[in-house]
C-alpha cells in the first residue's frame, strides 16, 4: 500500500512540475507576443487573447473550439499552426504545438523565435475571413 501511495505522489509531482513549467512558458510566449504574461492566468480570458490578439483569428472561432465538436479539433491544429507561423515557425512545428503543447511551448518560449503580427499562413489565411463583411 505504501509502495502505490509513493507512486502516486511521485506521479504528482512531476505533472506539478511539467504544469508548472508549461505555465512559464505560455507566459513567456505571451510576453514575446507583446501581451503581458498574468493574461494566462485567467482560464477564459487567456484563450480570447490566444486567439483575438496573437493568433489574429475572429472571436467567433471561441464559440467553434469550445462547443462543436469534432470542428473545435480542427480549430484548434488551425490555430496552433497560425501561431507557429507567428513565429516563424513551420507547419509541422504547429502541429508539434497541437499534439505536444507541454514540449513545443518551452521550445518556443525559450528559443530565440520573435513573433510577426503580420506573418501570413499561406494554407489557412482565407479561414479567417470566414463570416467576415464584403466577403
Amino acid at each position: 500500500m505504501i509502495f502505490f501511495a509513493s507512486i502516486f505522489y511521485l506521479v504528482f509531482i512531476a505533472l506539478a512540475l511539467v504544469s508548472l513549467v508549461y505555465l512559464i512558458s505560455l507566459w513567456k510566449v505571451y510576453e514575446k507576443s507583446g501581451q503581458e504574461g498574468w493574461k494566462v492566468l485567467i482560464p477564459i480570458y487567456k484563450t480570447y487573447v490566444y486567439i483575438v490578439d496573437i493568433v489574429k483569428r475572429p472571436a467567433w472561432w471561441m464559440i467553434v473550439l469550445f462547443f462543436l465538436p469534432i470542428a473545435n479539433i480542427v480549430v484548434y491544429f488551425i490555430i496552433s499552426i497560425d501561431l507557429a507561423v507567428k513565429f516563424g515557425k513551420s507547419t509541422g512545428f504547429g502541429i508539434g504545438l497541437a499534439l505536444l503543447p507541454f514540449i513545443f511551448i518551452p521550445i518556443l518560449a525559450f528559443s530565440d523565435a520573435q513573433y510577426d503580427a503580420g506573418a501570413k499562413n499561406d494554407v489557412l489565411d482565407d479561414l479567417g475571413d470566414i463570416g467576415k463583411q464584403g466577403n
